[in-house]
């Protein structure tokens, strides 16, 4: 009865009752987990605060000197998150809760720190190269997370006792290709880690903040290191061009490395430290890299904005950059696809359409400049320096087709002059080929239209038709020439060269007969047919006439291109020297010379062959040549 009384009576009294109603079961056991919680951070937490009095005023990261402490430390901070969520539902006032909060500080203060350390420590180890490079090897891990895990797994394994471990010192020996990467690997780990822990206990603006300051200042720093400089256009325009050029060629190889390397590393650091947050890895490469992309491309948007310097041999400079900027188009694209970084993209397109619109420019200046042109002709028919000029001007501008094809898509040829396509157009360049490549073919089969056009009007201040003839012919050829013999070739297509060397053909048909019709209209069409003496005389001496008069106007005449001059050479031979031999066999022998008169027959076949031999060799001919060229001579004349 007395065990029954001693029952009644704990069942009954009122402090027992009340104590079970305040304190139930089950919150007295989260309660407890959420107290040991912050004993725990307690323990762990105020080892490694910052502003504790320390024997030494040295750094010591707990990342560097006891990975198992770090995991410790962010597990600690995890739980203190908890309590502080847990106290503030169930007492906003609690003491607790102010000391979980107190503990929190001490905390985030030193993740910031660690933070801080870490990226700095590692300016070289996570360069955007090496980030780069490593990336598209897949070296780096595929989860960081899953790194730091194993690594401190493996220090559990080799410490049963939960005394802190030997501090990790860094290798001595400069390290090799794959304890670089290690390092930087492990780098990635613990940053990923510090923002992860940060990023979920609500301080994501302070690890934001460091690491935005310490990356912007390597993104700012690289390009400085690259040479990119911010030039408006009104400072291009007073720049000497040998000093412009320079930084243009400084640039053409900084957007390269800056877009494929530097820009390109940066965002896979974000993404991979930032990886529980795509909204803040956004935020953080939009914040690190806009303003240096859009000074990167703010370079050429000012070039093209420079008319003053838009002079016709500048144009390669201006394709050269936006070459660079097409063929980079797919990677700015990529690197820079938020919305946060419009303002990149808009840039490099804006970049590109001032680039455009000089190249147009200066293409009309070109046009310009070879209907204006003045120079004199040369007096031996050879090449004008304005062919020589424009076609190799052309030579390298086809070589930039593809993008002088963008540029030149939507600006017909034909709206600029009245002449009917088969005038300017390739008969290969329409039908169903891209629209872009018809309108390149038709702009650089114009351009030459009006070279051609120019040189007919110089050919017609020449006063003898013969030499206006060789000079169209020679032009032509040069023409034609460079035309197969470049990229213009496949432009231009095979009809194009096979049309214009048929011309260079008749140009020179013309020239023959012009040239040289007195001396072979002397001669009977059949020179084996029986005449008088006295016919066979007149012939002899009207031939003689003919040939020389030719020969000694056309000894200054030249024909540039080596295997053009041996075939109008030999075409010559052909139509004078077997008419001639045959014709000189028949009736030398009853040609002899009137008393005190020199001899009717003054020339063999073979001295015919000679002269014709020695003609329209250059004067610049080199000696090795014209050496040759006399033996030739010399040894036909045998």
């Amino acid at each position: 009865m007395t065990g029954g009384s001693l029952f009644s009576s704990k069942a009954s009294s009122p402090s027992h009752h009340h104590r079970r109603q305040v304190s139930p079961p089950r919150h007295t056991f989260s309660e407890s987990i959420m107290d040991e919680n912050i004993e725990f951070a307690e323990e762990v937490v105020r080892r490694w605060d910052v502003d504790a009095p320390k024997k030494h005023d040295n750094f010591e990261s707990m990342f560097v000197d006891d990975r198992r402490e770090a995991k410790r430390f962010l597990d600690a901070v995890t739980g203190l998150q908890s309590s502080m969520h847990y106290f503030v539902g169930v007492n906003p006032n609690s003491a607790k809760l102010v000391r979980a909060q107190t503990l929190m500080k001490i905390a985030i203060k030193r993740l910031q720190k660690e933070f801080y350390v870490i990226l700095s420590a590692n300016r070289k180890n996570l360069d955007s190269e090496s980030v780069s490079t490593r990336s598209s090897r897949a070296s780096l891990r595929s989860s960081v997370s899953d790194f730091y895990e194993d690594d401190v797994s493996e220090e559990d394994d080799q410490n049963t006792t939960p005394s802190r471990t030997p501090p990790r010192t860094p290798p001595r020996t400069p390290p090799r290709e794959d304890n670089f990467s290690l390092e930087a690997d492990t780098a990635v780990a613990d940053l990923k880690n510090i923002a992860d822990c940060m990023i979920s206990t609500g301080y994501a603006k302070e690890c934001v903040r460091i690491y935005n300051l310490v990356r912007k200042s390597i993104v700012d720093e690289a390009l400085y290191y690259l040479g990119v400089e911010k030039l408006n256009s009104s400072q291009m325009q007073k720049m000497e061009w040998n000093i412009l050029e320079q930084k243009i060629k400084t640039w053409l190889h900084a957007v390269r490395v800056a877009v494929k390397t530097l820009f390109y590393g940066e965002r896979i650091l974000c993404n991979l430290i930032f990886a529980a947050s795509e909204k803040i890895a956004e935020s953080c490469f939009a914040e690190i890299s806009r303003d240096a992309a859009v000074k990167l491309f703010s370079f050429p948007e000012n070039f093209g904005k420079s008319k003053k310097i838009h002079s016709p041999e500048k144009i390669f400079r201006a394709l050269d950059q936006y070459e660079s900027i097409s063929d980079l188009w797919p990677e700015i694209e990529s690197i820079f696809s938020y919305d946060s970084l419009s303002a990149v993209r808009s840039e490099a397109v804006a970049a590109l359409l001032k680039l455009g619109e000089a190249v147009r420019t200066m293409l009309i200046q070109f046009e310009a400049a070879i209907q204006k042109d003045s120079s004199k002709t040369p007096t031996a028919g050879g090449v004008h320096p304005l062919t020589r000029y424009v076609m190799n001007f052309l030579v390298f501008l086809a070589d930039y087709s593809g993008s002088v094809s963008d540029i030149v898509s939507d600006w017909p040829v034909n709206a600029q002059t009245p002449l009917p396509e088969s005038y300017f157009s390739s008969p290969t360049a329409g039908g169903g080929e891209d629209p872009s490549a018809a309108a390149i073919t038709a702009r650089f089969a114009w351009l030459i239209l009006v070279l051609l056009c120019k040189l007919d009007g110089k050919a017609v201040l020449y006063n003898d038709v013969a030499l206006s003839y060789l000079f169209l012919a020679n032009n032509l050829n040069y023409v034609v020439s460079k035309v197969r013999n470049s990229s213009l070739g496949l432009l231009m297509g095979p009809e194009w060269i096979w049309a214009n060397r048929s011309k260079v053909n008749r140009y020179l048909a013309n020239y023959e007969r012009m040239g040289w019709s007195k001396a072979i209209s002397a001669l009977p069409e059949d020179p084996t047919a029986e005449i008088s003496p006295s016919e066979a005389k007149e012939c002899f001496r009207s031939f003689y006439s003919g040939f020389e008069e030719a020969y000694k106007k056309q000894t200054s005449w030249v024909i540039p291109d080596p295997k053009l001059r041996d075939a109008v050479k030999i075409d010559l031979a052909k139509k004078i020297v077997p008419n001639y031999r045959e014709f000189y066999q028949k009736n030398r022998a009853q040609c002899t010379g009137d008393m005190g008169m020199g001899p009717i027959v003054r020339y063999a076949p073979e001295d015919l062959d000679n002269y014709l031999s020695d003609l329209f060799f250059p004067n610049g001919e080199s000696s090795t040549t014209t050496s040759y060229s006399h033996s030739t001579v010399s040894s036909r004349g045998r």
